[in-house]
């Protein structure tokens, strides 16, 4: 059992520009992801605080102090006929993990997606990540086994994007 404490959820400002590009690289080493992060603090600032952002950010703080974060966009579902929401990162620091912090942040955004009219509440997990599945499977996500997250970035996206396709 954890310690009490306090925790707060609110929405990223751009003055947490610093602290959410840290989460991300920290969420990165975290998955062995390091050689994948090129964004920029500059990025992820012109993404989350633009005229019309098109992406969102949710700050939790234990007893004042940053824990963790939830990177989230609205998708779509045609089979469903409405928007849902998608959530790209979420991430606790290792040693604030056990005191409710990520569920926190995943019951926010399932409010909002009810508060919203929002059809689903979707992520994705890497298949080696037992503790974060068994997480997941705990609040009653199913883990859906026989769907693959396709993606064409890089060089595959430049070649892809620019060639002629014939009719």
């Amino acid at each position: 059992m954890s310690a009490p404490g306090s925790l707060t959820i609110r929405p990223a400002a751009p003055a947490d520009t610093a602290l959410i590009f840290a989460l991300v690289c920290e969420l990165a080493d975290y998955e062995n992801l390091q050689s994948e992060v090129d964004a920029t603090p500059e990025e992820i600032a012109a993404a989350l605080f633009a005229g019309t952002p098109r992406v969102f950010c949710d700050i939790a703080e234990w007893d004042g102090e940053p824990a963790g974060f939830a990177l989230w966009f609205v998708n779509f579902s045609s089979f469903r006929g409405r928007h849902g929401l998608y959530l790209e990162d979420l991430y606790v620091r290792p040693g604030l993990r056990g005191r409710g912090i990520g569920t926190a942040l995943m019951q926010g955004l399932a409010r909002r997606c009810l508060d919203q009219g929002l059809a689903r509440f979707e992520w994705a997990v890497l298949d080696w990540n037992a503790p974060s599945i068994a997480f997941y499977r705990s609040i009653g996500a199913t883990v859906m086994n026989d769907w693959k997250i396709c993606r064409l970035s890089g060089p595959a996206l430049q070649t892809f994007g620019r060639e002629r396709m014939s009719p």
